[in-house]
């Protein structure tokens, strides 16, 4: 059914003879065509408009109309429902007179009907062609007490009210209510309020007590009078606001007015005075602030329908939700941060001291300027403020960069250092980044612009002290959208990120209270101007005993929790710990340590509910049942004492690790071939290293004309990888003599070293992890420039205890404690990598072996 038109007229003739009824005068039940109403209600004495679209509808209509004109208009419980039953009608129900009826071409029909009088269904039919029901009328109930005349005079007091508010009431139906003296009939016509919604209504209409209708009008009637006086006078104030160049915005400024006026009635905040509210209490700097209030006042300005609109609410919306104001007051505790550091990591002796320290100074600085501002006098306000502050300008919070290789524990130090100083903190991958917008933003006027990460973390931390941690800061790249590492540099500078610029937020955030952390693998692909900026804190990898420490207080517990096993039920010796290191793992860090323990932990539940054990101890026999055959060789790096064959040391990604140096001697024309991947320094070292060697490889057993008549192809194995750095050169050096010579080299010893034309052996870096990575492989000896001696102390005392390092100056003590004498007459054959040197008594060496020289 269609809507009720809001000009409905209202039959202002004779209260009797609008209700008198054409059909018979027996009041008992009478049977009548029924139309279902969905979403409409017609009242007594109205006049209304109905388009019906349902056959049966259409049926009830012209039976109707065939009939004696009468017909029930029942009102819907659900008006979605096409098929309807006695369940889905409400009880009372009106009949109506149809007046004017036409059929339309689609098989709906419109009619103009006349409320009569109020009847209650009392059985309904939908087996026809058209519904019906048997109805019976409403019986009036008698009241003449005054309070009913005062019910009516208010109730056409305010419908008067109303319809002088401007209200969209037809001028019948003012006309009617103004000569009517009927309460019935008053009731009748006020339930006719355009305003009044379809709930309301139907309640009206389902009370048939005359006294109970007035009652339930008049707070409705009262409060659409106000609503009709307040637009009114909404309309009023926008009329005498608006000029000529806000015209187009007419409608606009009704709605808000209007919502502004309601604001009370409904219970709901004005939106633009809440965030102006909010504004004020979120404790901005006050540039901030002012410029933020002024786009909040420009909101009103900007039409609802503009994409302008959303964009300065997200914006206002991103500034509220930042931290402003002071940071948490800290409680700063130095022996409970030591004790959680020590739970959660074992060693790191070096980066848990810095973090102490920190926190040390700033205890004591804090104390500091508390005693200063207690001594303070009231009138000296202004110059102590200037006297407090410089403390707090002097102290900074470090830029703490964490470098090592992967699984020593770098990311996951960050963390504990958060909880231990009571922070909130957020992690930030920067492995791949490109673009510069991804730390510093894109412009809001850009079509789905978002700030910088750095923003971004900020918001997800809540607070202007949390600690963020920039994980891989070694793998920033760079295109041609920008370079991140440089937009890093403000960002990482305690002088400049009090004042940090995202290009979203436009106005500067203080990043000063934040305590950054990065974590990188190497140093050598960040920016120098970048790590200039970061306090480097170098984490090697972990000795044996650190491994084992690590595996026996974290990585079995965590383990056994992951795999539901109680503490007694696995136990793994420290002898299977110390064969799992040497045998099943070769690294800097713990994860393939981790790995190899989850993988013998995830055997044991099998074993425990399919055998008869309440428990198993692991023992250095069983990790083959566990863990598959033994994965590396635990011990030198050769396994017997090769010519030119050198074991050298070098620092990766992944930490120390030792790397063979191979040379051989080739006759033929003179040539230096370097096979590897070398870069451009160790091709120069190489080639230092050869002129070298020409001129002082006699000295130790070889041909004067050797070079002269023989080619020399050095190789370093792991072909894929690529390598460079001056630090090789003295294993270059020694591998050619040991070529030439023909003499080979200890098998358990490493060397180090720069080489320079005249022999000297000069400092390198990356001590401590190379000398790590020759403990790991099991060497006894490792030959050191003399001037890296200094860098010892930074290396564990169990690393030189088993390890002896030898200090050397030039060539000639590193070449007098490598190669090994031969006998006399097998120099000369002798002389390529992988000839082994003959125990005595043995056969001559391959004669095609040492042709291939």
């Amino acid at each position: 059914m269609a809507d009720v038109d809001p000009s409905v007229r209202i039959n202002a003739g004779d209260p009797a003879a609008a209700g008198e009824d054409p059909g018979p005068d027996d009041p008992g039940p009478i049977d009548l065509p029924v139309v279902p109403l969905r979403d409409n209600v017609v009242f007594p004495s109205q006049l209304a408009p109905l388009a019906a679209g349902r056959p049966r509808s259409v049926a009830a209509l012209e039976a109707a109309v065939n009939g004696d004109g009468r017909v029930v208009l029942a009102i819907q419980r659900d008006a979605e429902r096409d098929d309807v039953t006695a369940e889905d009608l409400h009880p009372v129900a009106l009949i109506a007179h149809v007046g004017a009826f036409r059929r339309l071409p689609g098989g709906g029909a419109q009619a103009l009907v006349e409320g009569r009088e109020r009847v209650r269904i009392k059985s309904f039919d939908a087996s026809g062609d058209a519904w019906r029901a048997t109805v019976t009328p409403v019986e009036a109930v008698p009241d003449e007490s005054t309070e009913i005349d005062a019910l009516a005079g208010s109730v056409k007091t305010m419908f008067g009210e109303y319809v002088a508010a401007g209200a969209a009431v037809g001028a019948d139906a003012a006309m009617a209510m103004s000569r009517s003296t009927d309460p019935a009939l008053i009731s009748d016509i006020a339930s006719t309020t355009p305003d009044f919604s379809v709930a309301d209504r139907i309640a009206l209409l389902q009370q048939v007590s005359v006294i109970e209708r007035l009652r339930m009008l008049v707070p409705m009637l009262s409060r659409q009078v106000e609503v009709a006086q307040l637009r009114s006078k909404i309309n009023e104030d926008v009329q005498q606001t608006i000029n000529k160049s806000q015209r187009e915005h007419i409608l606009r400024e009704q709605l808000r007015a209007i919502r502004k006026e309601l604001a009370e009635l409904e219970g709901a905040e004005d939106d633009e005075e809440d965030l102006a509210t909010r504004v004020e209490k979120a404790g901005m700097p006050d540039g901030v602030k002012q410029r933020v209030l002024k786009e909040v006042a420009r909101l009103e300005q900007i039409p609802s329908a503009s994409p302008e609109m959303g964009i300065v609410r997200t914006w206002v919306d991103l500034l509220l939700d930042l931290p402003w104001g002071e940071p948490p007051v800290e409680a700063i505790d130095i022996q409970r941060t030591k004790t959680i550091l020590d739970e959660d990591h074992y060693g790191l002796t070096k980066v848990k001291d810095r973090v102490l320290e920190w926190l040390a100074v700033r205890e004591r600085t804090r104390a500091k300027i508390t005693e200063r501002e207690a001594a303070v006098d009231a009138a000296a306000v202004d110059a102590a403020e200037q006297q407090v502050s410089r403390p707090r300008r002097a102290l900074q919070t470090p830029i703490l960069c964490f470098v090592g290789p992967p699984g020593v524990g770098k990311t996951s130090l960050g963390r504990s250092i958060a909880r231990a100083l009571d922070r909130r903190f957020v992690r930030m991958s920067l492995g791949g980044i490109r673009d510069e917008a991804e730390i510093r933003g894109h412009r809001k006027t850009y079509i789905g612009a978002m700030p910088g990460r750095i923003i971004q973390s900020m918001r997800t931390a809540g607070t202007r002290n949390p600690v963020i941690m920039l994980d891989e800061i070694d793998k920033v790249g760079a295109d041609f959208r920008g370079d991140p590492s440089s937009a890093l540099l403000e960002v990482l500078d305690p002088e400049q990120n009090r004042e940090f610029s995202d290009h979203y937020l436009e106005v500067p955030y203080d990043l000063s209270q934040v305590l950054f952390i990065t974590t990188a693998n190497i140093t050598e692909t960040i920016s120098p101007a970048l790590r200039d900026r970061m306090e480097i804190i170098r984490i090697t990898g972990y000795t044996e005993q650190e491994k084992i420490g690590i595996a026996e207080q974290h990585l079995i517990p965590k383990q056994l929790e992951q795999h539901g096993l109680d503490a007694g039920e696995l136990e793994i010796a420290h002898d299977a710990l110390v064969a799992v290191l040497h045998g099943y793992t070769r690294e800097a860090g713990v994860r393939q340590l981790d790995r190899a323990v989850a993988e013998i932990a995830r055997k044991v539940p099998r074993k425990l509910a399919t055998e008869d054990v309440t428990s198993i101890v692991v023992q250095p026999g069983d990790l083959v049942d566990y863990l598959g055959p033994q994965r590396f060789d635990y011990g030198e790096a050769q396994e017997a004492d090769e010519i030119g064959a050198v074991t050298g040391v070098v620092v990766s990604e992944v930490g120390g690790d030792i790397v063979t140096v191979e040379a051989l001697a080739i006759e033929g024309k003179p040539e230096l071939v370097l096979t590897g991947q070398l870069g451009n320094v160790m091709e120069e070292s190489a080639r230092a290293a050869l002129s070298w060697a020409r001129v002082h490889a006699a000295e130790y057993g070889a041909p004067k004309d050797f070079f002269e008549t023989h080619a020399i192809h050095v190789h370093v194995p792991a072909g894929a990888i690529p390598k460079d750095g001056p630090s090789a050169g003295i294993t270059m050096a020694a591998a050619m003599v040991s070529a030439a010579a023909g003499r080979p080299v200890h098998r358990d010893l490493a060397m180090t070293g720069e080489v320079t034309l005249r022999g000297r052996v000069l400092p390198i870096g990356g001590v401590k992890d190379k000398l790590l990575g020759a403990h790991r492989a099991g060497l006894r000896t490792f030959l050191l420039p003399k001037k890296n001696m200094r860098d010892l102390h930074e290396v564990d005392p169990e690393i030189l205890n088993a390890v002896e390092v030898v200090p050397v100056e030039t060539l000639a003590d590193v070449l007098d404690r490598a190669l090994m004498d031969a006998p006399p007459g097998k120099r000369r054959e002798q002389r390529g990598a992988g000839f082994v040197l003959p125990m005595p008594g043995a056969e001559p060496a391959n004669p095609i072996n040492a042709r291939l020289d």
